[in-house]
């Protein structure tokens, strides 16, 4: 005997967080659930010519024959619920989740099957609380046909469907359009316009705990996040207010871009079990769809609050660099005729790093147009300040003097239009210790940088070099150490070189050794790194090493040291020297310099 089967538009049904309503006042919502299904879900469909197949403890499954009928009323009963519901505590509201599908079912005395339950099932899975998802088949049935607005949510992969689900979400808090038959109701709202500047909405990180009491570890974790991502002062962040209006949602995350006029978006889960808690993140580039980065973070629950400070800091630390290299990317690949300040910024960050002379001399000549354009653009005056350090340092400036000169008057200019801002108080200080101005001077500006930033993953590689310069290198390596901890995949090389020398100034040759290979390994023509590898060597003894760093620090470089007076302490100068001058065979000049060509 064949299987019964017929076409039908399919609602399910069930209510929003009904084990915790149950867990709070089990006998009241049993009695407000029956009073709701009794006094309005049952005669609604009757209504609309739809039955009940199935209820179950929480929800229910319906037929109808229309699919307009099945839309018609989820509305109304939506809207008939946030009436009921207008009164009654919040603890206390009974919310209804409905998805519809429509699709051939099969049929039993007592129940329908198949795979057009299946997916209604899904989509109400999808709905927020109080809200309607549909089908794309429910869609293409009812459009014009119901003064009702449509937001189109995209292709959704859900759970146990093999085929991707293309759903809309029924928008009852816009007014409905006039019942005109041909108006398009699923029509976009305009997106809003991008800042000038970065933009990012952090979204409410989904609770995977299947505990609703957990929600508050979820949602303080974002909070975190939010706070950290917002002392990153060329970060344009959205308010929590605003990107928890999505919570409990399905998202979209193009929609999300376009509504908040954002162009990245970090959302995200945390899942706790036992004394364990996993959190996971990944950032999107809204206007693509692309995924830029993503990471989970595991995690004993013994001090939640400590693991919400490490996480918020740590996400900020590695989408800093993330969001600058997307934003550097977009800004190389736009037409050369249109280029802003901001743009030419850009491009200059990436060639600094590139970390090479030629990189160093065109990102000056890219940061002389974007100063012309706005004279007052800190940004623009700290990068130029630390290009000229950077040739200072590789040796590859004809007139250091000029270097040095031109250096502290911008660095000077920079803090004098933006002295709050993290990024500028950073090379601001970095430049000025470097050319010898007042170190204390420049550790109080990068200890004020941290305040405002303490997620500002260079800026603690630049206050340990400053607290090399001072003579702290214990203070230094730790430093040095945070940043690797902020943002692990950056590119680590001047880091690693960094904790070498910290090791180095602590006379722990053997220590700092691997360390400045490590950072070769990653930037084999840093002339710096060959400097210390070489007073390394030498201070241990192993002279034909030392002559070979020497040897490919020649292929690099004219000079041995340009400039040494940043290290404060006689007793750290005369070291540095006293191994270069062993490995480079006493060919020293009486400035400090030494000459191997």
């Amino acid at each position: 005997m064949p299987v019964a089967r017929r076409l039908a538009a399919i609602l399910a049904a069930d209510v929003a967080g009904y084990s915790r309503l149950m867990e709070a006042n089990e006998e009241g919502t049993h009695e407000r659930l029956k009073a709701h299904l009794r006094d309005l879900i049952d005669p609604k469909i009757s209504e609309y010519r739809g039955h009940v197949v199935k209820t179950t403890g929480d929800g229910l499954l319906a037929e109808f024959v229309s699919v307009v009928d099945a839309v018609g009323c989820a509305a109304e009963i939506q809207l008939k619920m946030a009436e009921r519901n207008a009164d009654s505590r919040e603890d206390q509201r009974i919310r209804f989740r409905i998805g519809i599908n429509v699709g051939d079912v099969i049929v039993e005395p007592d129940d329908i099957f198949g795979d057009g339950v299946n997916v209604a099932a899904r989509l109400e899975g999808l709905a927020e609380p109080g809200g309607i998802c549909i089908s794309a088949a429910v869609h293409d049935h009812i459009v014009g046909r119901l003064p009702y607005r449509f937001e189109d949510l995209g292709v959704q992969q859900v759970k146990n469907i093999a085929r991707p689900i293309h759903v809309y979400r029924l928008r009852l808090d816009l007014a409905p359009n006039a019942a005109s038959g041909r108006e398009d109701i699923s029509a976009p709202e305009p997106p809003l316009p991008l800042p000038d500047k970065p933009s990012i909405a952090v979204l409410p990180f989904q609770n995977m705990s299947g505990d609703p009491d957990q929600e508050y570890f979820a949602d303080g974790m974002v909070e975190e996040i939010i706070t950290a991502l917002s002392r990153i002062r060329w970060l344009f962040v959205i308010a929590r207010n605003s990107s928890f209006t999505y919570k409990g949602q399905a998202i979209d995350i193009k929609r999300v871009g376009r509504e908040l006029g954002v162009r990245y978006v970090l959302e995200g889960s945390v899942r706790k079990a036992g004394g364990r808690v996993r959190i996971t993140a990944q950032l999107i580039d809204a206007t693509t769809g692309a995924h830029l980065w993503a990471d989970r973070f595991d995690g004993a629950l013994d001090d939640v609050f400590d693991i919400q400070d490490k996480v918020a800091s740590t996400v900020a630390g590695v989408i800093e660099p993330t969001l600058r290299t997307a934003e550097i990317r977009r800004s190389v690949e736009r037409p050369t005729g249109v280029l802003t300040a901001y743009d030419l910024y850009l491009r200059a960050l990436a060639r600094v790093y590139t970390w090479e002379r030629q990189g160093m001399i065109v990102a000056l000549a890219l940061l002389e147009q974007a100063i012309c354009h706005d004279p007052n653009y800190g940004s623009a005056l700290a990068l130029a300040a630390s290009c000229h350090l950077n040739l200072h340092v590789g040796g590859w400036t004809d007139d250091p003097e000029e270097s040095r000169r031109a250096g502290v008057e911008l660095s000077r200019r920079a803090l004098r239009v933006a002295a709050d801002d993290p990024d500028i108080l950073g090379r601001a200080a970095y430049t000025l210790a470097y050319f010898g101005e007042d170190i204390d001077a420049a550790i109080e500006m990068i200890d004020r940088a941290l305040t405002l930033n303490p997620s500002f993953a260079r800026g603690w590689v630049i206050s340990g070099w400053l607290r090399l310069w001072a003579g702290q290198p214990e203070e230094a390596i730790g430093h040095f150490e945070a940043s690797l901890r902020l943002s692990p995949h950056a590119r680590r090389a001047g880091t690693f070189m960094a904790i070498g020398v910290g090791h180095f100034f602590a006379q722990r040759f053997e220590d700092a050794m691997p360390m400045l290979l490590r950072s070769l390994q990653e930037h084999p023509g840093w002339a710096p790194t060959f400097r210390f590898l070489a007073a390394c060597y030498a201070h241990m003894g192993r002279s034909d090493d030392a002559r070979e760093a020497v040897r490919r620090l020649r292929a690099i470089t004219t000079l041995l040291v340009p400039n040494a007076d940043h290290w404060r302490k006689p007793e750290d100068r005369r070291l540095f020297l006293t191994g270069l001058r062993l490995a480079a065979d006493g060919i020293i000049d009486q400035g400090g310099s030494a000459a191997l060509s």
